[in-house]
């Protein structure tokens, strides 16, 4: 048998690259075909990738956080332990790139384009948003990226190169907010320790919505004691169907309803146009010992109380596992997040673009209400904090998309479990 090629593979449309986590097996070491051999972590998705054959891992071509084009080959696998490897890495499988694969570009791109200009111009969206700030053509730069792309450190290294003819500095400006201004001081003891790929992706994205989206925060307090009673009430019916019963089904449905009624949330901006989304893909904030990661539940608007159900918890635990797949963190239309796990009673999170709300879900809490009647009752009480892009949402509608929520928890039809 010939040696197999371990290729770094594409998990998802749009993706050009996966930085390598961690390899599970070593040189030498005997693996499966389909037994996992190596993590890799994306802009989309932390996975494990199997082995596409049985036999021995003979070289791994890249070590642990190196970034590589998606169908390199990075490791051989062979028939006999210690058999031998091509002395040189085997060509790139890469495709050309098409036309719908690349980022939107700055400016035009010929059809001469260059297969350089057009990696170049695939720098990640925070380079391309500073580049069109500065008026930079991106094309121009020599990247030291993967593939000649333009990093965040190249286009900040152009642009601190002394200019030809400086504009005079008037006699009171403030200096440039940027980097320089934050240099930091090593301490005794202090430890230095850089960002996982997830974590550069997750800081890239927040710093994006913020300055993408105007970000306003409603917080409503809802009585959650109608649901918590349904869920002690039929937790034992849906154990035996093999489903945890939690309390985000029910807030899920909630959304949904929500979501039918105020379709505006249900959107995104495109060139200032509103584009209202047809299906409703609800994304899950799953907090990870690594990062965060937003499973997303297609078609939720079609689903029951124990269909959600047993989509969330499939998604959770996958997300935990390294088990997703890429069509499962991709076309969210509305995002929920859950820090109430934790004990939060509410936050104002960050929207997930290109949506354009967010819920953020606090924690339940028995505490004493006054009633309708002036009467003093435990009542089981939560904050749901709803964050939306004022450029699209009105006050007033997210307030009356919030009521329903409110309004469908407190009275939730038992018909629904």
């Amino acid at each position: 048998m010939s040696n197999t090629q371990v290729l770094m593979p594409q998990m998802g449309e749009s993706i050009a690259e996966g930085t390598i986590v961690t390899w599970l097996k070593a040189p030498g070491d005997r693996v499966e075909k389909d037994e996992p051999l190596f993590e890799i972590s994306t802009d989309k998705v932390d996975a494990e990738i199997p082995a596409p054959a049985s036999g021995y891992l003979l070289e791994t071509l890249f070590g642990p956080g190196e970034t590589v084009e998606v169908n390199k080959v990075v490791a051989y696998i062979g028939a006999e332990k210690g058999g031998s490897v091509p002395s040189a890495p085997v060509a790139t499988l890469t495709p050309p790139a098409q036309p719908q694969q690349v980022a939107t570009p700055l400016v035009s791109v010929s059809a001469q384009a260059s297969v350089e200009d057009l990696r170049r111009q695939r720098s990640s969206p925070l380079v391309r948003k500073m580049a069109q700030e500065h008026g930079v053509d991106i094309r121009q730069l020599q990247g030291t990226g993967v593939s000649g792309r333009v990093t965040k450190a190249d286009l900040q290294t152009y642009l601190e190169q002394p200019k030809t003819a400086p504009a005079p500095a008037a006699s009171h400006s403030k200096p440039a907010l940027n980097g320089e201004k934050f240099k930091y001081s090593a301490g005794a003891g202090d430890r230095l320790e850089p960002f996982t790929p997830m974590r550069a992706s997750i800081a890239e994205h927040m710093v994006i919505s913020r300055d993408t989206s105007v970000h306003v925060t409603t917080v409503f307090e809802i009585d959650m004691t109608r649901v918590v009673k349904l869920r002690a009430k039929h937790k034992p019916e849906y154990a035996t169907r093999g489903v945890n019963l939690t309390y985000m089904p029910f807030i899920m449905k909630a959304v949904v309803e929500g979501l039918r009624s105020y379709p505006i949330l249900n959107s995104s901006i495109v060139d200032n146009q509103v584009a209202y989304k047809s299906q409703m893909n609800l994304g899950m904030a799953v907090a990870l010992d690594w990062g965060l990661l937003v499973p997303v539940i297609k078609h939720a608007d079609e689903l029951s109380l124990l269909g959600m159900s047993r989509q969330i918890a499939d998604l959770a635990e996958r997300a935990r596992t390294k088990k997703l797949k890429p069509d499962e963190v991709s076309e969210g239309t509305f995002t929920v997040t859950n820090p109430g796990v934790f004990g939060s009673l509410f936050g104002t999170p960050i929207i997930n673009q290109p949506q354009v709300a967010i819920l953020g879900v606090g924690t339940l809490t028995k505490r004493p209400v006054v009633t309708e009647d002036d009467a003093i009752a435990v009542r089981h009480m939560m904050y749901l904090a709803l964050s939306f892009d004022h450029r699209v949402i009105d006050g007033a509608t997210a307030d009356r998309f919030m009521a329903q929520i409110k309004a469908f928890l407190q009275d939730f039809p038992e018909s629904l479990l």
